[in-house]
């Protein structure tokens, strides 16, 4: 005869509603209702794993089988675990935080068991409109119980036909809602994703070869599998490729265990290109072999946009959900080991494979000039090989020293600096990219070279040596070359260059926090910091014209001036013209206009040649 027992929890005791607990679970707890499949299945793990603790003598290999019926609106889990007795349904499986596998973690915490919070089996009734277990203990394989409910308020306990076969059945009568996951191809999705590294067996409907069917790389290097490093490298590549969804892996490293954390698994670099402040850093956690988190991001340095991995640990301790992890000193031991592999990783593929090194450069270029001011090591990795942008494109850093010294132009490419080094034939670095002007800081004063930073008053200084004129000839000069610079009478290089029209750049980054309405954006934090720097700009002009006075043209055009020579007019309209047009970008003032200077341009040269 059955034996049925009737049960109502009486939870309340403890002040818990059940009816509010689901609607946390449903809209709050989890991110997706999706996940309380995957907590189903880790619950028929866990009770696979506690029959091996619990009954040495069973050797066979697990198995868990999830089965979708579509047209009877079911999922079904199925495993060959250690069963449950009515006494452990009513203790554990209908108790709300009450959980068997957690006591079997207190005892010992290296078993492999995974559930924590004796939340998993209420997920269940998030996907379900009934939920039904049919149950046998390796305890005593002649009963057969099963567990009915709609609510998990409520539920009944059947004592069945035994079946004599170990293990638990859990039949889910799916919500309208979730109808979907009765389909082979959820499932596959689904379990495919949170269950991949799990070490027991999964099988969807009557598929012959398991969603998990074979262990990650790094696994069978503690299985003391024997690999060659050619054939280790494609499976450790292929492995990534099934976790990193936009780009193609360049190279793989490990991530290897160290005294302060168990993590272990393997890092990425993607394949590609990258900005600066591109972050497309990817990392999926493992935590005993069930997915907790794919976008762990924030546990890969900030730096490393370009990264991907996979990691496990058994340290790590989820939060009630498991999607997301508590930030202790666990947390942080793996974000420090994640940065140590990262960095010895990149470190190794330099020294050994040349030809996939020049690769991540390519790539990565960018990102990883911002990196190297981010630890001390990969500076000196990277120092001498990294490219950075210039007046000539893209060149090492020791290409761009001339007689011991970098020149980087703060401005934007195609300002005073550009005309004057274009003249010179020496590169400028474009001190306006990321990471530039901080990255040549460190390396000049590594190298002990001298870095110029044009557009400043200091770096101008060694630029330009102040000549002088007579005060009437200075009145001349600002009146036909100049509109509103301040004329700066100097000699420099080259001596082909008339004059050049200077930005103080230190001025103009002055003028644009104090007029640019984006200050608004600003942090007021970030703005009064910028403005205590700006406060001691006290320029009160931006732009100023250097007249060099190794220059013939200019030679002769204050010799025409003192002698009242006819054609000053025409030489003064051409020089002027050359002036608005070398201004480019920095031609600051409205009433320079380009047009009327190529205007002007064409007059002057019919004047000359009339006068010829």
């Amino acid at each position: 005869m059955s034996k049925v027992t009737t049960i109502e929890s009486k939870v309340c005791v403890a002040g818990v509603d059940l009816n509010g607990l689901m609607q946390v679970l449903s809209k709050h707890l989890y991110s997706t209702p999706m996940v309380a499949l995957r907590e189903l299945v880790q619950n028929a793990h866990d009770s696979i794993v506690r029959r091996r603790i619990e009954q040495p003598s069973w050797l066979d290999k697990g198995r868990i089988t999830v089965i979708g019926d579509r047209q009877n609106k079911q999922v079904r889990i199925i495993d060959t675990g250690a069963g449950l007795t009515e006494y452990e349904i009513h203790t554990f499986l209908a108790t709300v935080g009450v959980g068997y596998t957690r006591q079997l973690r207190q005892k010992d915490d290296e078993t492999g068991l995974i559930g924590m919070f004796g939340l998993g089996f209420l997920s269940a009734f998030v996907l379900a409109k009934q939920v039904t277990l049919i149950t046998t203990s390796y305890q005593s394989t002649g009963q057969t119980w099963c567990y009915r409910s709609a609510n998990a308020e409520q539920y009944t306990v059947t004592e069945s036909e035994p079946r004599h076969v170990v293990g638990t059945e859990i039949i889910l009568d799916l919500k309208d809602e979730f109808l979907f996951l009765s389909t082979q191809e959820s499932l596959n999705k689904i379990l495919g994703r949170y269950c991949i590294l799990l070490n027991e067996p999964i099988y969807i409907n009557d598929a012959k070869e398991a969603i998990n069917p074979e262990s990650p790389p790094w696994r069978k290097k503690r299985e003391d599998v024997v690999v060659h490093p050619l054939q280790e490298q494609r499976q450790c590549l292929s492995f990534a490729a099934r976790f990193e969804q936009n780009f193609e892996p360049i190279c793989t490293f490990p991530v290897i265990p160290d005294e302060q954390t168990d993590v272990i698994g393997m890092l990425w670099v993607q394949d590609g290109a990258t900005y600066g402040t591109s972050d497309n850093r990817n990392l999926s956690i493992f935590l005993r072999g069930m997915l907790l988190d794919d976008d762990a991001r924030d546990l890969l340095p900030s730096w490393a946009g370009f990264i991907g991995g996979v990691i496990e640990s058994n340290r790590l301790i989820p939060t009630a959900s498991r999607e997301d992890l508590q930030k202790d000193a666990n947390y942080y031991a793996v974000q420090h080991a994640l940065n140590e592999s990262l960095i010895n990783g990149l470190a190794t593929i330099a020294a050994k494979q040349p030809e996939v090194w020049r690769r991540i450069l390519k790539r990565h270029n960018e990102a990883l000039l911002g990196a190297s001011l981010c630890d001390e090591r990969l500076f000196q990795l990277l120092m001498d090989t990294i490219k950075i942008p210039t007046s000539q494109g893209d060149l090492t850093a020791q290409a761009l020293v001339s007689s011991h010294t970098i020149h980087v132009m703060l401005g934007s490419h195609g300002g005073f600096e550009d005309t004057l080094f274009r003249a010179l034939q020496v590169p400028v670095a474009l001190g306006d990219r990321y990471a530039v002007v901080p990255f040549l800081r460190r390396y000049t004063l590594a190298k002990k070279y001298k870095l110029i930073e044009l557009g400043t008053e200091k770096g101008n200084q060694h630029l330009f040596s102040l000549a002088d004129l007579p005060a009437n000839d200075m009145e001349w000069l600002t009146k036909v070359l100049a509109d509103g610079e301040d004329i700066v009478i100097a000699r420099f290089m080259p001596i082909e260059l008339p004059f050049v029209v200077v930005i103080d750049r230190e001025a103009e980054l002055k003028k644009r926090l104090e007029e640019d309405e984006t200050d608004k954006k600003i942090s007021q934090a970030a703005l009064r910091l910028a403005r205590q720097f700006t406060a001691q700009i006290t320029k009160t002009s931006m732009v100023k014209l250097y007249i060099n006075l190794n220059n013939q043209a200019i030679i002769e055009l204050l010799q025409a001036f003192h002698a009242s020579n006819p054609q000053v007019e025409g030489a003064v309209k051409l020089l002027k013209s050359l002036k608005i047009i070398m201004s480019g970008r920095d031609n600051q003032n409205q009433a320079l206009n380009l047009n009327q200077a190529l205007i002007d341009f064409t007059q002057a040269v019919q004047i000359i040649l009339k006068l010829s």
